[in-house]
């Protein structure tokens, strides 16, 4: 195992969770998980979290310095947010404790030799395409990995509802054997397998609604038949050439890989169609265990390396609809680079999750981007998810119903 592997330290264990109700609100108690050295995480460059210059008069290249698009300031301005407003104070802070992921556990899903190299980089390195990253990065990586783990357990063990992991580096673009797109590890693939292999848990599903497709999860389950996998994102974005709808799964896990590639400039109505149209029935004709959410931001309105239109308070729509299945469920924090509009998306999520019907905070910015152009449905997305249905979910659904 990793030489900093922790071992995890043990909580006091209340009584199992129970939904109550308080006025109008139905309180679930979720649990909440992130750490400092989360947000020391840098992606391998001199200064911290910022992409040097590059200045080449003769070749026509000039690059002003900027700060990177993965940094730690959006994720620390959502824990900020949840703590300023009071909800931080609400969610249960002490049941998932942070841990290392062992070796063990991280080749579930990656190679020894990917992991090796990772380890051999001490001061930092190129991982793989857009996964570079510095001194110190690794040791969080599998931080990050192992909190996820701990949440898992947590919401298995029923001590808690749900649970929310606030952490960095991203996961759902890392494959067996390389980083990709600002991701080391692959958190929610990881934890998907310890919940399998460790724990004996019979059906896991994972829905990614981040803007980007979640190839690397993909990757981990595309003959596995327990794993049931759908991805909501942007077409034709990153990784290039990945997510299309007939990547269907393979041989056991045909039809339990499921890709929804909405075009650019989606909005809520296409997401919402998406969710009650093919996730959700999916989701209660596969009848998990367990339930992973890739909780990305990036397909929110205002966010730099997307072109989607969804709001703040559509990703508290989506997140109730999941937690109403009223399965154990963890939702890991993945992509999102605005500093101005993703807290307020994670913190509807984590509203949703725990059951608030009246928010303290209001998402004022919202109110017009609701009101653009496209928001609603148009008939070319909802084109798209009906042929993801047809030639992927429906099928899936008559597998699960045979079962």
């Amino acid at each position: 195992s990793s030489d900093e592997a922790e071992a995890p330290r043990t909580a006091v264990v209340p009584q199992p969770a129970k939904v109550t109700k308080k006025g109008t609100d139905i309180m679930r108690r979720t649990a909440f998980v992130s750490d400092e050295r989360f947000f020391w995480h840098t992606c391998g460059v001199p200064v911290m979290g910022c992409d040097v210059a590059d200045l080449d008069v003769a070749s026509g290249i000039f690059v002003q310095a900027s700060r990177h698009f993965e940094n730690s300031e959006t994720k620390r301005r959502a824990l900020n947010l949840l703590d300023a407003c009071g909800l931080l104070a609400k969610l249960d802070t002490s049941v998932v404790k942070h841990r290392v992921a062992t070796d063990e556990e991280l080749l579930l899903v990656h190679k020894k030799k990917y992991i090796d190299l990772l380890r051999s980089m001490e001061d930092g390195g190129d991982a793989g395409d857009f996964a570079q990253f510095g001194r110190g990065s690794f040791y969080i990586a599998t931080l990050a990995a192992g909190t996820v783990i701990e949440a898992v357990r947590a919401v298995m063990s029923r001590v808690v509802h749900n649970a929310y992991v606030l952490c960095r580096p991203p996961g759902h673009h890392a494959e067996r054997d390389r980083g990709m797109g600002f991701c080391l590890l692959n958190n929610v693939a990881i934890a998907a397998s310890f919940a399998r292999q460790t724990l004996g848990v019979e059906r896991v599903a994972i829905v990614d609604y981040d803007v980007h497709h979640g190839n690397g999860t993909q990757q981990a389950f595309l003959e596995d038949d327990s794993v049931l996998f759908i991805s909501i994102h942007q077409d034709g974005l990153y990784p290039l050439n990945s997510g299309s709808s007939d990547e269907q799964g393979t041989g056991r896990g045909k039809h339990y890989t499921i890709n929804v590639p909405l075009p650019p400039g989606s909005g809520v109505g296409a997401y919402e169609y998406a969710f009650s149209k093919l996730v959700i029935p999916t989701l209660t004709a596969f009848r998990p265990d367990l339930l992973l959410v890739s909780s990305g931001f990036d397909a929110s309105y205002l966010d730099p390396l997307g072109t989607m239109m969804v709001t703040a308070e559509c990703f508290g729509r989506l997140a109730k609809s999941l937690v109403d299945l009223e399965v154990p469920a963890v939702f890991v924090h993945e992509g999102g680079y605005s500093e101005n509009h993703a807290p307020f998306c994670g913190f509807r999520v984590v509203e949703a999750m725990c059951g608030l019907s009246e928010s303290p905070v209001k998402t004022t910015d919202d109110g017009e981007a609701a009101l653009y152009a496209y928001q609603a449905l148009q008939p070319w997305q909802k084109a798209i998810v009906d042929e993801s249905y047809s030639s992927n979910a429906a099928p899936c659904i008559a597998r699960c119903e045979s079962k």
